[in-house]
């Protein structure tokens, strides 16, 4: 299934049927009377956060979802019926924006969320609803109101705990494939990931999930390579691996360039709480291994981790790292609610 993670499509909530203009024959009713039904109430549009789905792709090919409208009114005091709802069906993490694709009009972030998008029209009155005193045969309905219509767009952001950045090649692809039961594609050449994946880490009996995402690299925020479009997937992450190739010219550089870009693009990703770790140390000497780690250490302010997907030297370590913080935020949480709760 190929990964889709925005599409801009087109709604529209179902027209009111309109009110009825009837009077009554029967012959054993002496005087009669008008006894139009109203309209039908137009159908709405919903979106509803479901299980099971992780990608935007049956918005591919269809952009257009209309509800149905509502039947009109009949004699005999009948109600038209009311128009059928249109049920737009997401992945958990979906954001959806208004027309100029910065207006959240709602964010859902958990299964079984579920919002009303576009009202439908209201049914018009049939001309029994006239009928007054001084008025005994009215001869007038209304028309049912028109429904909404917007366009909008669909954005995904996965959700995860822990997030994979880096440039290109930094082995973001082999930790993901070393630590979960993912299987990413991996091979020599830069971008080889080109969309996002997610990866459930077991560690001490603990689970977390982790996301991958492709490289950055300078001018990422201006659109060079890939672009920073994908940074969206681990806005919603607690902390940030910053994965860096110690067989790269200089990592100190290398660091600098990817935090360029997180700034770059903001959304707080510059200020997540971020691990950050030199890879590939097994394709290093001891004294380039050395350098490295000073240049890295002084572009980053502070000691990083070393690890090897490959060998999986300093990978647990690493690993506990990514969830001692993830701890403390959902602690941190817990603490915030708990603060919120109104006592007598």
């Amino acid at each position: 299934m190929k990964f889709l993670d925005q599409a801009k499509i087109y709604v529209r909530s179902g027209d009111g049927g309109a009110g009825c203009v009837s009077f009554r024959r029967e012959k054993f009713i002496e005087f009669g009377g008008p006894d139009g039904g109203n309209g039908g109430r137009g159908g709405d549009v919903w979106i509803e956060c479901v299980n099971g789905l992780n990608t935007l792709i049956d918005y591919r090919y269809q952009q257009h979802f209309k509800a149905k409208k509502g039947e009109h009114g009949m004699g005999a005091n009948r109600t038209g019926a009311r128009g059928s709802d249109v049920v737009l069906k997401v992945p958990a993490g979906t954001q959806i924006r208004d027309v100029d694709d910065e207006t959240i009009l709602a964010d859902l972030t958990q299964v079984g969320q579920r919002i009303k998008l576009l009202e439908g029209g209201n049914g018009g009155f049939g001309n029994a609803e006239f009928k007054t005193s001084t008025n005994q045969a009215p001869r007038r309905a209304n028309p049912g109101l028109e429904g909404q219509e917007k366009w909008i767009w669909l954005r995904l952001k996965l959700i995860a705990d822990a997030g994979l950045v880096g440039l290109p090649n930094a082995g973001k692809s082999t930790f993901l494939a070393a630590t979960t039961a993912a299987k990413p594609k991996i091979a020599d050449y830069p971008f080889t990931t080109l969309h996002p994946g997610l990866g459930v880490v077991r560690v001490d009996g603990r689970e977390f999930v982790l996301a991958d995402i492709p490289g950055l690299i300078e001018g990422a925020h201006e659109g060079a390579g890939l672009g920073d479009r994908f940074l969206g997937h681990v806005e919603r992450c607690r902390v940030l691996l910053h994965l860096v190739d110690g067989t790269c010219e200089h990592a100190g550089k290398a660091y600098k360039t990817v935090r360029q870009e997180l700034v770059a693009y903001g959304g707080g990703l510059e200020d997540r709480v971020e691990v950050v770790a030199l890879s590939k140390i097994d394709s290093l000497t001891p004294e380039l291994l050395k350098q490295q780690k000073e240049r890295l250490q002084r572009a980053a302010k502070k000691k990083p981790l070393l690890l090897s997907s490959q060998s999986g030297q300093g990978v647990p370590e690493a690993l506990r790292a990514l969830l001692a913080v993830i701890d403390e935020s959902r602690a941190a949480e817990v603490a915030a609610t708990k603060t919120k709760e109104w006592r007598p």
